[in-house]
């Protein structure tokens, strides 16, 4: 966390997006353990937020657009979004409001000021989900998606995506293949991926896989980040067998692994488009693998 004349600041980087946070004290732009990983000290940030205290935040305006029931909701005005979040302790009202343009790059926290004094402890400016929708609704701007996965960086470098719902096998693949040797997880539940970003390393692999602060049960969260060389759809099967899919199988298997706001019709339409370029440049296979140590012996010794 760096003090300037201006305040506070700090900043940090998931998949390739960097988010700078600024406020009049330490404690409105500190980052939660989950993101200290992530922190970065300077460069271009794609998302700039200040934060200020409130005394009250007034009722929602403009047209409602999601109510997940209990953690946040999300309106549009005219201009801008508008996500409120909530919590038990807190009764009915938000304790802190992000507004941020259409484009996700400049926003506003708000602080509830009376939570802060209650509970100071339990109001993070960027607390999980914040800091994900936050990451989440920036990726449609961008040729970038985030995935339902486990990352695994292999000794060569390259790096193999399995993709698969709750219960497909992710934390119990990436326990698998902690057993080799010379091996990184970037993430055992949420991957970002995209395009890269370093023009310098387009031959090295034209996407590339980004660990995120958001892990599952093998709780492995890395701020890393890899070429991408392969996909697979897990699914728990007999024989570890390993089939190609076809382009529009790959989508549609994707897509339905995929994080995107389905609010917008046009965010649909950029994931879709985004996928239909990965399965064109990065072969995606289903996988029905056992939970033992062949199912990593069948990808090692794998070739497209």
């Amino acid at each position: 966390m760096q003090e300037l004349t201006a305040g506070y600041r700090s900043r940090f980087s998931v998949g390739g997006v960097s988010v700078e946070m600024h406020g009049s004290e330490s404690a409105d732009v500190a980052l939660v353990s989950s993101l200290e990983p992530f922190r970065v000290e300077a460069g271009v940030s794609d998302i700039s937020i200040r934060v200020e205290r409130v005394s009250h935040l007034s009722p929602p305006l403009g047209r409602g657009l999601f109510n997940s029931g209990s953690t946040w909701e999300l309106h549009e005005g005219d201009a801008e979004f508008q996500f409120d979040f909530n919590a038990v302790i807190f009764g009915d009202r938000p304790f802190k409001r992000l507004l941020i343009d259409s484009c996700f790059r400049t926003a506003t926290l708000q602080m509830n000021d009376d939570c802060l004094a209650r509970y100071p402890q339990r109001v993070e400016p960027l607390g999980y989900p914040l800091d994900e929708l936050l990451i989440m609704h920036r990726l449609t701007q961008e040729k970038a998606i985030e995935l339902h996965s486990c990352g695994i960086v292999r000794p060569d470098g390259s790096g193999n995506l399995f993709v698969g719902h709750s219960g497909a096998g992710k934390s119990t693949t990436t326990r698998l293949w902690t057993a080799q040797q010379d091996v990184h997880i970037l993430s055992d539940d949420r991957i970002i991926v995209r395009r890269n970003l370093d023009r310098t390393q387009v031959k090295q692999g034209g996407t590339r896989m980004y660990g995120t602060p958001w892990h599952g049960e093998a709780m492995y969260a890395s701020p890393g980040s890899a070429p991408l060389s392969r996909i697979f759809i897990l699914e728990h099967g007999e024989g570890n067998i390993v089939t190609r899919l076809s382009p529009s199988q790959a989508v549609a298997e994707l897509f339905a692994r995929s994080f995107v706001p389905f609010h917008r019709h046009e965010y649909v339409d950029s994931a879709l488009e985004f996928l239909q370029e990965l399965v064109g440049a990065v072969p995606v296979y289903h996988y029905a693998f056992e939970p033992n140590e062949a199912a990593v012996e069948r990808i090692l010794k794998f070739c497209d």
